[in-house]
């Protein structure tokens, strides 16, 4: 009896590991303790978003990524092309999957960029390491389109496509962790998931962007020209695309929730100076020490999310043209319309996470893949084009769940001081094991056991593993982010918290 009347003191809860007896005896002392740990919240302690700041940040954010999706998906959908230019001839599926390999090689650095550029991004600031990958990743797709082929110099033509790809892959590996961190920190709480969806509005354009060039090519060149010349112009345009992505992320200011991480006041003296000596190395062992469980289930969220996007956005041209028999053109096309429909809706799954919450969207999305992959893969083998169109739209619904919401789903679920580090260290692990090597396996796969539905048994065994990921997951919408004071839209807005101190935020 006496063990149940302690579990039912509120003082007691409060403090777990302590005597209850000595609780009971100095409630006072205890009361100030925990009123230290998790003071009250004060009007200068809540961040009043700026609404043309967060705009500008989003636009940054959201532009320079679509830039990295566009440099990405020229190379998905130049595929056969870059085969054919940098690999010896002979048979046609053995060029692909070289190429297909060259394209998973720049996954395999991705974690190394993760693990060098998340660390740095909680050291130095959000803002310049964004810039940064921004700048890496032109060089190395501009770079792409200057390397002579096969023909001409030989064994050197792989070996530089594959460097220039480990460039790209680098720089990549702190951008997604950047770019969703930095719009995070940046939105209110209760529209983080509207702002958050403009970043895969992003990808969504550089791929449609990459996708449009390179239709527009295939249709007004042969394969001659096309493997003569043509291929390398996507690659050329990269360079100054990447100029106005790092003007406009150069022009903006550090996130808030970062700027309040320097404060002195959020710090002790011992603290900041600790900051200052950390090693990366040490920032890496803290995460993978401190956090690990929270780190599996980023990596298994964002191997689920990534193999039934990358199936979808990089895989399905090559797949339409190679097991369908369709015009490289047509298959690309359809992919472009479908990518449109997904555009117009991702902002308003971003609002509905907002309104109902994360969880429920990103489980639609993942039992959608689980439910619908056969069905959809069973039309899109029908080879009409209203049948391939709508299987495609089927996928692309279904992923659209987990576009629109993720973005601001994995933000929360580390501390605003390794919150860079720590999801660009998960998601690159996930996206190098799972995501790039996705058209590379499902080629495999198709080609070892001769059934082109592999793609779909594919998608659900990853929509299974989102499926438990998803169902693990805490609840954050319209919550603050963990370590960082309320985020509110209003003056007004702020004063209702402070006067609602029942919810306090642990920060």
């Amino acid at each position: 009896m006496a063990a149940s009347s302690h579990q039912a003191d509120p003082e007691a809860a409060a403090h777990p590991g302590a005597d209850p007896e000595a609780v009971k005896r100095h409630r006072t002392l205890f009361r100030a303790v925990r009123r230290r740990r998790n003071p009250p919240l004060r009007r200068t302690d809540i961040t009043v978003t700026d609404e043309a700041a967060v705009r500008r940040a989003v636009k940054a954010a959201s532009l320079g990524n679509a830039m990295e999706w566009f440099d990405f998906g020229i190379y998905s959908y130049l595929a056969v092309t870059i085969g054919h230019v940098f690999f010896p001839s002979g048979n046609d599926t053995a060029q692909l999957l070289s190429s297909f390999a060259t394209f998973a090689v720049s996954f395999l650095v991705r974690p190394v960029g993760g693990m060098v550029f998340g660390p740095m991004g909680d050291k130095v600031g959000r803002k310049k390491v964004l810039a940064l990958t921004m700048i890496l990743m032109a060089i190395g797709t501009f770079a792409i389109g200057l390397i002579p082929s096969y023909a001409t110099i030989g064994f050197w033509a792989p070996v530089l496509l594959i460097f220039f790809r480990l460039v790209q892959g680098f720089s990549t590996g702190g951008e997604y962790g950047g770019a969703s961190t930095f719009i995070a920190e940046y939105a209110p709480d209760k529209r983080r998931g509207f702002f958050g969806s403009f970043l895969e509005f992003g990808t969504l354009a550089g791929y449609v962007g990459a996708a449009g060039l390179v239709t527009i090519l295939t249709t007004l060149l042969d394969d001659g020209a096309m493997e003569a010349w043509g291929w390398r112009i996507p690659f050329l345009v990269a360079g100054p695309l990447g100029l106005v992505g790092l003007y406009l992320r150069l022009r903006l200011d550090e996130t808030p929730a970062f700027q309040k991480l320097e404060d002195q006041s959020y710090h002790s003296a011992t603290e900041a100076a600790s900051a200052v000596e950390t090693s990366a190395k040490g920032d890496l062992a803290k995460i993978f020490r401190e956090y690990w469980p929270t780190l599996i289930l980023c990596i298994a969220l964002v191997g689920a999310y990534n193999i039934t996007d990358y199936m979808l956005l990089s895989y399905m041209p090559t797949y339409l043209t190679d097991e369908m028999g369709y015009d490289d053109t047509h298959g690309l096309v359809i992919l472009i319309v479908t990518m449109l429909v997904l555009m117009l809706v991702i902002n308003r799954v971003g609002v509905l996470s907002d309104r109902y919450g994360r969880k429920p969207l990103l489980m639609a999305g993942m039992i959608g893949f689980f439910v619908l992959s056969i069905p959809a893969f069973l039309l899109i083998k029908q080879g009409a084009l209203v049948a391939v169109s709508a299987g495609m739209l089927m996928l692309g619904l279904s992923l659209v769940c987990l576009l629109g919401t993720m973005s601001a789903t994995l933000p929360a679920l580390f501390p605003t001081p390794v919150r860079y580090g720590s999801l660009s260290v998960g998601y690159n692990l996930s996206a190098s094991l799972f995501g790039g090597t996705a058209p590379l396996v499902i080629t495999a796969l198709i080609s070892v056991t001769g059934s082109d539905m592999m793609p779909a048994y594919y998608a659900m065994a990853a929509a299974l593993v989102g499926i438990v990921a998803v169902a693990c997951l805490k609840e954050t919408a319209q919550q603050p982010l963990s370590g960082s004071p309320p985020s509110v839209e209003s003056k007004e807005e702020a004063a209702e918290l402070v006067e609602a101190q029942a919810t306090l935020p642990k920060f």
